[in-house]
């Protein structure tokens, strides 16, 4: 998957927050739509679209019901960053594998840096993620204890 070349768009970037949200609420507690919405600034209608996407490639459980909503299906320990953007973009083979069919001065460069970026993206897990957003957020809190 050539994450480089190929972009990340507004789906994508999309899913991963949603995915991300969902990453730090609590286990087996159902996440209203809405609620994403909201904390992660998605169009409603959109999210329902790729929550229902993302439903179909097994990475989140919805429940129906006054108490409904959505929840990640595996541990966010267990869900990469890099899984996730080859599904939502529609392949599921690293483009990186493949033989580079354009040849010019930069398809070395481009390839190399597409490999760099997925195994970042591979090694990235969403309780990475999460852990590092708090540590930002603690960090950059500040401390009104006089």
């Amino acid at each position: 998957m050539s994450f480089v070349l190929a972009g990340i768009s507004s789906k994508d970037d999309y899913a991963l927050r949603a995915l991300f949200d969902l990453a730090q609420q609590q286990p087996g507690v159902p996440i209203r739509i809405a609620k994403i919405s909201e904390r992660q600034q998605i169009p409603q209608k959109f999210l329902e679209l790729i929550l229902a996407e993302l439903k179909r490639g097994g990475f989140v459980e919805s429940w129906r019901g006054v108490n409904g909503g959505y929840n990640l299906s595996r541990p966010p320990d267990k869900l990469t960053v890099g899984e996730v953007l080859r599904f939502v973009k529609g392949r599921k083979n690293n483009r990186h594998n493949e033989t580079p069919v354009d040849e010019n001065p930069f398809t070395t460069l481009w390839h190399q840096t597409d490999v760099r970026i997925s195994e970042i993206l591979d090694k990235t897990t969403f309780a990475d993620l999460v852990r590092q957003w708090q540590d930002k957020q603690s960090r950059t809190t500040p401390n009104w204890v006089i």
